[in-house]
């Protein structure tokens, strides 16, 4: 069994839930793919009607694993390509799961685990759970997520918070679009049962066909030549001076240099 997340189904529901409080369940390479594995496995049950995406502990995902961005660190371009096709790959794989999928967000969201959030079509959030896209911090762009994020938030919220790397409130997430409601940490499970049970008593067919229809009719298609865009994109800042620079600072717990120029 994975020490990295569950999977389990009551029912029609199928719930994968993140199980590394210990690390704020920040993902590696290890852990997108068994996200992966696991919408592509839920989303082929045909008893599954809703999956929901949930996680253990005070953070619903904090981003990247430190031994993972360690790794990271060191790679070549053509290795930061390799690695950020597979996490475009997981984001892609949730957001054409051919199921309905709800982000159950009981904790803090950071700069990768909003790519999760934002894969998701529905999302409810505990009122004090905060949101961050803090890679411009570290010298890097959220580029693999940017489809998801901004269709999720829109380009103006998105042109705040991609630059500042503000934290922002449950509210605020609420205000700009990025989650549908915000509840009481006791309301959670209610308001997601609420959507279960909508969900449940609709058609399979057209809420399949229905989401599919939000999916093609907004904006531009999340395709290969996009997603292939953002795994550019993320390479050539993680290879860049200020990407690298940025990550080591963060892990060697000192101001990057830029701070000095």
């Amino acid at each position: 069994m994975s020490q990295n997340l569950s999977i389990t189904q009551s029912g029609p529901v199928a719930r994968i839930t993140l199980t590394q409080p210990e690390v704020r369940n920040a993902f590696s390479d290890e852990v997108i793919a068994e996200i992966t594995a696991a919408f592509l496995d839920v989303g082929a049950r045909p008893d599954v009607r809703v999956v929901v995406l949930a996680a253990e502990g005070p953070a619903f995902c904090a981003g990247a694993n430190l031994n993972w961005m360690r790794r990271m660190a060191d790679y070549s371009h053509a290795e930061n390509v390799a690695d950020a096709g597979q996490l475009a790959e997981m984001l892609r794989v949730m957001y054409e799961c051919p199921k309905p999928t709800i982000a159950r967000v009981q904790g803090d969201v950071y700069a990768g685990g909003m790519g999760l959030v934002a894969a998701c079509d529905l999302a409810v959030s505990v009122d004090s759970a905060h949101y961050c896209l803090s890679e411009v911090k570290l010298g890097l762009v959220p580029a693999t997520i940017s489809p998801y994020v901004i269709r999720a938030m829109g380009p103006r919220a998105a042109h705040r918070y991609f630059l500042t790397a503000e934290r922002f409130t449950a509210a605020e997430a609420l205000r700009i679009g990025f989650v549908h409601e915000v509840v009481a940490a006791d309301r959670l499970d209610a308001t997601v049962d609420g959507w279960v049970h909508a969900l449940c008593s609709a058609s399979p067919n057209a809420l399949k066909v229905a989401k599919r229809l939000v999916q093609d009719v907004a904006e531009r298609e999340i395709g290969a030549a996009l997603i292939a865009e953002t795994v550019r994109g993320i390479a050539d800042i993680r290879a860049s001076s200020d990407g690298k620079e940025g990550v080591q600072s963060f892990l060697q717990k000192r101001k990057p240099a830029w701070l000095a120029r």
